[in-house]
């Protein structure tokens, strides 16, 4: 079964589409939640993750903010402006979706499935192997994919000596899986590893492989729509960064 994983769409159509079309044909699609914040189009985003089939969804933390469930205090200034905005323009059918999904970890065959962490589903970042290693007795399939850093990367346990190690990888190189790996997809809407083209993975569940991909989108277009919805600067100009 090929799969297509993403997360962070952040409210970023354009990245959505490209990522859509650069995958191709896929079996089922699983996101990791993030699908509002930051960005200027939350709308066309959850309609567009709402009419793929086979899906299988999470709520990331904006996600959560959104439908209510976390106080927008507890994000900074301009993350709690975007979804001030959203909450305002979401509609009543797309915020029912959001409100369906679930936020804790979800296992699908061979992968566990969150948004931030297995330790804690909404908030905490896997940055690097310290945080990855207290994270690997928090779940008990051979791998988990995790979103919510905005990182496309791989952290592998070498259960041998008990030592986590992050593993290079490059888009459009497959990676053969073995047990126990924490992987991230990378952020569709919002990269942050300086590379500002979409991310994402495709996997494959019998071949057992993981391919981290990035696709090219227009950026202009979608920093043209973030200052038309008054949104912060800031959400504009690191797009075209990757940060």
């Amino acid at each position: 079964m090929r799969v297509l994983v993403i997360s962070d769409i952040h409210a970023n159509y354009t990245a959505l589409e490209a990522v859509l079309k650069d995958a191709g044909e896929v079996d089922e699609t699983w996101c990791l939640g993030d699908l509002v914040g930051y960005g200027p189009d939350p709308n066309m985003v959850v309609e567009e993750v709402r009419g793929i089939k086979n899906l299988t969804c999470l709520l990331g933390n904006h996600d959560v903010a959104v439908i209510g469930r976390i106080p927008f205090e507890s994000f900074n200034g301009g993350a709690r402006t975007a979804l001030e905005y959203h909450e305002k323009v979401l509609t009543t059918d797309n915020m029912e979706f959001l409100r369906s999904l679930p936020q804790n970890l979800k296992v699908r065959e061979d992968a566990s499935l969150v948004h931030g962490s297995p330790r804690d589903s909404v908030w905490e970042y896997i940055l690097n192997t310290l945080s990855a290693r207290l994270n690997f007795d928090h779940f008990t399939t051979p791998w988990c994919m995790v979103g919510h850093s905005h990182l496309q990367c791989m952290f592998r346990l070498n259960e041998a000596n008990n030592r986590v190690t992050l593993e290079p990888i490059r888009p459009g190189e497959l990676v053969k899986l073995k047990p126990r790996l924490i992987m991230n997809p990378g952020s569709v809407g919002q990269p942050r590893d300086r590379d500002p083209r979409a991310a994402y993975a495709i996997y494959d569940t019998e071949a057992k492989t993981w391919e981290p991909r990035r696709a090219q989108y227009n950026i202009e277009e979608v920093q043209k729509r973030i200052r038309e919805a008054r949104l912060p600067e800031k959400h504009a100009i690191r797009l075209m960064e990757g940060w």
